[in-house]
């Protein structure tokens, strides 16, 4: 295939070809097989719309040869003339178009919409420097501006253009769309808005740029800094942007389906992801008062159209505008979040279910709550949280409309793609059922006491922890040893998460090495994550990780038996080489606040054991895994939420009354790190640890001090750990995005 193309386009044999030349051969010849398969397959009457400000896609060429089911052809073909397929993977620009689990997971689910042959598209926006670039100077996180956007990429241009109206200017879109390649099966769409005219040019110092020209800026970054009010209505301007444009380009397609509007719901399904794009609900309803349509059956209409994913308890996530800002950014819709709010505040006058509140700004999460037909939570202690507690109060009033859809995460890119020597053994050991139907991983656990396939999975493993050593040497100049425990904590930075309860752990066992204890295995702890630019005591977490790092980097004594690295510009990239290479996954968030995690599903797929708190998908991980293959520590969720509602903690006594946790503590201010890091930032978060630790992180150290060493201890039992990694691998099956899918469609959509 590649030889005959080679000639054809460049007039070449495929060995004279650079790597770069490889690399849009490869890209065109995708495009025009997805361009066939979307001949193959007929949409049905009724599509869904998912719209998210986020869409942490991946780098796409691996993927796409896999789903087009052409890899291992393609693979073979550059082997013979020596050219490895990875170096060519190497060479494509990662999309900087999500930050966290919010946006892989929309990546994943449009992943299993195509695969199940479902009509479905994305919407979104096309950041052109995405979140950022970090890197690390002076054991800082900077950020940088991450252009990604090349003349050959995987956007296609599209003629459609829509005109959104702000307060006092206009602004027309550009339409781009990537291909969503499904598993062997169809092919959707993932459509992301741009402004005509995009200045990347108008980025200065770091991240830096004038929010005033939104003309130009819009479309820059994901999620610009909301430590100012121009931040803060920066994001106002892309969130009515984007469902602007997604609203009109929704009902454009319904009436080429045959819609006459009035009767929508039988086309459309919208399903809003988190609170950032609850603004189509008020935008579509204005987009159908201009078609004609009478006010009252306009929402009645929508209602029947919008469905709602609520991905946290965190009152930060859940947005609530300022009136003031809608009036300047979206005058055409404050009408008609004020009527949304009138109906349901004589249905229902308790003040903790308005739209909008006493301070006159605007909850975008009780409008997704009162005007959308389902809410879902993404796990069932996340779902049960937002029914008995965080949302009782909607709960009450609307039970019909609750439900719950335990994440999941697509398998083509977190197995047969990241690791494909685990692919290989399965389908030597189970048969390749699973690629299609996940719940066939079951059939290892048969196989779970055998000695030859303990063996294999432990040298698979081994083959894994070698390559990711050797990708950290390469772009982190470190030198991890592969022998070691592989200890793994990768996720956005943040308190809730509890990366402090984990580095505070580092140097607990710091000072044991160099008190004469020294554990039998080396410990490899490895980090990843990126703070958010504003999100001051994250970057303080990060500072510590970076100062413990240099600390035992530099000391002989301690260096052989620890290690602490953190990995720059934590992305999909290197979750790939990461997944694959984990021992042990740390899922470590505090009680009730994680509503979900991905991560620990991809840890887990790829033969990893959970070191967790009861808490997100942890609690259904259990349950599948049983007590032997997972290890649980810490208060549970009710325990947490009881104390927060008492608001009896205080950090301070456990800082004083425990000398283990004062030991670590107090390290972090002492003369070690002093040297090494920034006074400022190590003081701020000590301070930040005795007098407030929100997240709880000292109740539960005690606890999680003896969980690692039981973990650690276990390891050493190479027979009984692999018989742990291969019941993990098994039981994984439930956690595929295409039966999260299956659920939505069968629930919510269905299409």
């Amino acid at each position: 295939m590649l030889k005959e193309r080679a000639n054809a386009v460049y007039g070449k044999d495929l060995k004279e070809l650079t790597k770069e030349q490889i690399y849009v051969l490869l890209l065109t010849i995708c495009k025009e097989q997805a361009d066939e398969k979307r001949k193959c397959y007929e949409d049905g009457k009724k599509k869904l719309y998912y719209i998210s400000a986020e869409f942490l896609i991946g780098k796409m060429l691996g993927n796409n040869l896999i789903n087009l089911g052409i890899y291992d052809e393609v693979k073979k073909e550059l082997a013979d003339v020596d050219v490895s397929i990875a170096e060519i993977e190497e060479l494509e620009a990662e999309p900087s178009l999500g930050n966290g689990g919010l946006g892989r997971l929309a990546a994943c689910f449009l992943d299993s919409i195509a695969t199940l042959s479902l009509n479905g598209d994305g919407i979104g926006l096309n950041y052109h420097l995405g979140l950022f670039k970090q890197v690390f100077e002076k054991n800082l996180q900077k950020e940088t501006k991450n252009p990604w956007i090349t003349k050959d990429s995987w956007l296609r241009k599209r003629e459609e253009a829509f005109t959104v109206e702000f307060g006092d200017f206009s602004i027309q879109s550009v339409l781009y769309d990537m291909d969503v390649i499904g598993y062997n099966n169809r092919v959707n769409n993932l459509h992301l808005f741009d402004v005509t005219e995009p200045d990347e040019e108008a980025v200065t110092e770091g991240i830096a740029f004038d929010m005033h020209e939104v003309r130009k800026n819009l479309t820059l970054f994901l999620y610009p800094d909301d430590s100012t009010e121009d931040g803060r209505l920066l994001r106002v301007y892309q969130q009515y942007f984007m469902v602007s444009c997604g609203a009109q380009l929704i009902l454009k397609e319904a009436k080429e389906r045959g819609s006459n509007l009035h009767d929508l719901t039988e086309y459309v399904v919208i399903q809003i992801n988190d609170t950032h794009p609850s603004m189509v609900i008020p935008e579509l309803i204005r987009l159908l008062m201009k078609e004609g349509i009478d006010i009252k059956e306009a929402i009645a209409i929508v209602e029947k159209c919008c469905a709602y994913t609520n991905h946290t308890i965190l009152a930060e996530a859940l947005e609530k505008w300022p009136m003031h800002y809608l009036e300047k950014v979206a005058p055409a819709i404050v009408p008609i979040i004020k009527v949304l709010d009138s109906i349901k505040k004589v249905e229902y006058p308790a003040k903790n279910l308005a739209i909008i509140d006493d301070e006159n700004r605007v909850h975008m999460a009780h409008m997704d709550i009162h005007y959308g037909f389902s809410v879902n939570g993404v796990a069932y202690l996340h779902t049960e949280i937002l029914k008995n507690n965080e949302l009782k109060q909607f709960y009450e009033i609307y039970p019909e409309k609750f439900n719950n859809k335990t994440n999941g995460i697509t398998f083509r890119r977190w197995l047969l793609h990241c690791n494909p020597e685990l692919a290989e053994l399965l389908d030597k050991e189970i048969g390749t059922g699973y690629r299609k139907d996940a719940t066939q991983l079951e059939q290892l656990l048969a196989k779970a006491e055998d000695a030859d396939l303990q063996r294999e999975i432990l040298s698979m493993k081994a083959d894994n922890k070698k390559e990711l050593a050797e990708y950290i040497a390469r772009t982190r100049n470190v030198q991890i040893n592969p022998e070691g425990i592989f200890d793994i904590q990768v996720k956005r930075l943040h308190e809730y998460k509890r990366q402090q309860l984990n580095i505070l752990y580092a140097i607990h066992k710091y000072l044991e090495i160099k008190a004469g204890k020294k554990p039998s295995t080396p410990i490899i702890m490895i980090f990843g994550a990126k703070a958010a630019p504003a999100y001051t005591i994250a970057k303080d977490i990060i500072h510590l990780i970076l100062c413990m790092q240099e600390l035992i980097e530099n000391d002989p004594e301690v260096r052989p038996y620890l290690q602490v690295v953190m990995l720059e510009n934590y992305n999909v990239t290197a979750a790939e080489k990461v997944f694959p290479a984990c021992d042990i996954s740390e899922q470590i968030s505090l009680a009730s606040k994680e509503a979900s995690g991905t991560g620990n599903m991809k840890f887990m797929l790829n033969g990893a054991v959970t070191l967790g708190t009861e808490d997100g998908a942890n609690v259904e991980i259990h349950e599948l895994v049983g007590d032997d293959n997972i290890y649980i520590f810490g208060e549970d969720s009710q325990t947490v939420i009881d104390r927060y509602e008492r608001g009896d903690y205080c950090a301070k006594d456990y800082y004083e009354k425990n000398p283990v946790i004062k030991e670590a503590v107090d390290f972090m201010i002492g003369d070690e790190l002093k040297s090494i890091g920034d006074e400022e930032h190590l003081t701020r978060l000590y301070n930040e640890l005795i007098g407030k630790d929100w997240f709880m992180t000292f109740p539960d150290m005690e606890e999680y001090i003896a969980a690692k060493e039981r973990i650690y201890a276990d390891y050493e039992d190479r027979s009984a750990w692999a018989k742990k990694m291969i019941v993990n691998i098994a039981k994984a099956g439930f956690f595929s995005s295409d039966r999260t899918i299956e659920e939505y469609n069968r629930d919510i959509w269905k299409l």
